[in-house]
């Protein structure tokens, strides 16, 4: 029997699918001070969200001579909790559940960019404060204008096929993607992220937080965005982020939505969380979520299955072919 720890929640059916094969499943937040103290060394394997910081310090705590963590498992697609070469170096399986959220983040994502265009949360404010703003919230079409893509994996993928579907241009920029997928759904990949900016006046981030992309989003790139759609509407520029939380600089999103230059800014993530306080909140045109682009009945069920079948797999002795190391 083994023992697995849940530190940011899971699937009932999951759970159950995980207890109806032998094993002890243990659902409980810890702390970073209880983290570092080694508590995870009581479990053979743990299940996070993005709440958990895995850091090198706590994954060398988690092992002992006589026991400790075999199996690592990110309820969701980015890893950026996980220090996944201290944990290789530990003989811990790192997996994910890349697949799973998929659809949930395309839509979040395609609701952004219509509530962004079509001025939904900043009528919802007016009504609410008694104000029926019917002649000074005309919006614009996501039909005629650009957009740009940064990173072109799954998730970008299916909001692209949704938006060519509402009349959009495609564009994208990863250096990771065979040119015959972008062709394939007829979207122009692009050598640099500046040309992304330089042509389009909708642009959604999809691509994992890093060393490279923090803050990839700033000023200079915000000013290039043109304003002007290529049907010659003047849709101004709007910028949505349903990826990772730092890879847009909020504090120069913020002075160019001021400025004008932003029309409009939608995080469902953001540099620090959880964002219970933000000078962006005090912006008409900013609209946000709790990153809670996955957070969809469907997806989380989906979730949890696929990775309490990869918890089994591993304590039945075997390694998930998906393994991240």
């Amino acid at each position: 029997m083994g023992r697995v720890a849940v530190t940011d929640g899971m699937d009932k059916k999951a759970i159950e699918m995980i207890t109806d094969n032998g094993h002890e499943v243990v659902i409980k937040h810890y702390t970073k001070e209880e983290l570092l103290s080694g508590v995870l060394a009581n479990f053979d394997a743990v299940i996070v969200r993005s709440a958990t910081k895995l850091t090198r310090d706590v994954i060398n705590s988690s092992v002992n001579k006589e026991a400790g963590l075999k199996f690592i498992g990110r309820a969701g697609v980015g890893v950026d909790n996980i220090d996944i070469e201290a944990a290789t170096e530990n003989n811990i399986v790192v997996c994910n559940t890349p697949r799973a959220s998929t659809k949930s983040v395309v839509e979040m994502t395609i609701a952004h960019l219509l509530a962004s265009c079509r001025n939904i949360t900043t009528a919802d404010r007016k009504l609410r404060d008694g104000v029926w703003a019917k002649k000074e919230l005309v919006g614009t079409e996501l039909s005629g204008k650009s957009l740009g893509l940064i990173g072109y994996g799954r998730i970008a993928q299916g909001v692209g096929n949704i938006a060519k579907a509402l009349g959009m241009d495609l564009h994208a920029y990863d250096p990771y993607v065979p040119k015959e997928i972008a062709k394939r759904n007829n979207c122009k990949l692009h050598n640099d992220v500046d040309s992304i900016f330089r042509m389009c006046t909708h642009v959604s981030i999809h691509c994992n937080l890093t060393e490279e992309t923090y803050h990839l989003v700033n000023s200079s790139r915000i000013n290039l965005m043109p304003g002007i759609g290529d049907d010659g509407i003047d849709c101004g520029n709007h910028l949505v982020n349903c990826a990772r939380g730092g890879i847009v600089d909020e504090k120069a999103a913020l002075e160019a939505i001021k400025s004008g230059q932003l029309s409009s800014l939608a995080l469902d993530v953001f540099e620090s969380e959880p964002a219970t306080s933000n000078p962006l909140f005090d912006n008409d045109n900013f609209h946000g979520t709790p990153h809670i682009g996955a957070a969809t009945k469907e997806a989380q069920a989906r979730i949890g299955i696929e990775m309490a079948s990869l918890i089994i797999e591993t304590l039945n002795g075997n390694k998930p072919k998906t393994s991240l190391n």
